[in-house]
């Protein structure tokens, strides 16, 4: 399972992600949402972020995704700043 938490300045930059987003999941709350997941899923939408999204990000935009399978958190824009340890419990 993914946990895909953003935040975008841009209105019509946050709408296209959030659409993209929606195409994959559900949504949790307004810049949260939640995706049954597979290696296949999460490489795409995180190849669509750094090749389309992530460009047009400004220095106060960010997308962190969680992937809970795995234990791992994937950081683009400016959450990319904010890397710490993040402990899962099971």
């Amino acid at each position: 399972m993914l946990i895909i938490s953003y935040d975008i300045t841009n209105d019509k930059l946050r709408t296209k992600f959030s659409r993209y987003l929606k195409k994959y999941g559900r949504r949790l709350q307004f810049s949260v949402y939640e995706i049954e997941n597979s290696e296949r899923i999460l490489k795409n939408i995180m190849a669509e972020i750094r090749n389309d999204f992530e460009k047009k990000f400004t220095k106060a935009d960010s997308v962190i995704i969680f992937d809970l399978n795995h234990k791992e958190i994937h950081r683009f824009g400016y959450a990319i700043n904010e890397e710490s340890d993040l402990v899962i419990f099971e």
